[in-house]
């Protein structure tokens, strides 16, 4: 991913603008990474990969016997409250 300086992303924006077609862009302010920009087609995809939903025939046997034999951590005592009628 290309590292750009915010003050170079907006001297040069319609060029970055094409870069981000091609790969996101990493937008900077005082060293730290503060934006990325990138493609509507990218960003689409994405969020299409955000909504799915796998079902039961999505995992292995070895996985949904995993999932059986899965303990909670000691920390998530804190949610009991929650599952309680």
């Amino acid at each position: 991913m290309l590292t750009i300086t915010s003050a170079d992303f907006q001297r040069h924006f319609g060029r970055y603008q094409d870069e981000a077609l091609k790969e996101p862009l990493a937008i900077t302010r005082n060293g730290r990474e503060r934006l990325v920009v990138l493609s509507a087609d990218e960003y689409h995809r994405l969020k299409r990969r955000d909504r799915a939903v796998l079902g039961l025939e999505d995992f292995t046997a070895m996985d949904l016997e995993a999932i059986r034999q899965a303990e909670p951590p000691p920390e998530a005592a804190t949610f009991d409250d929650e599952c309680r009628d």
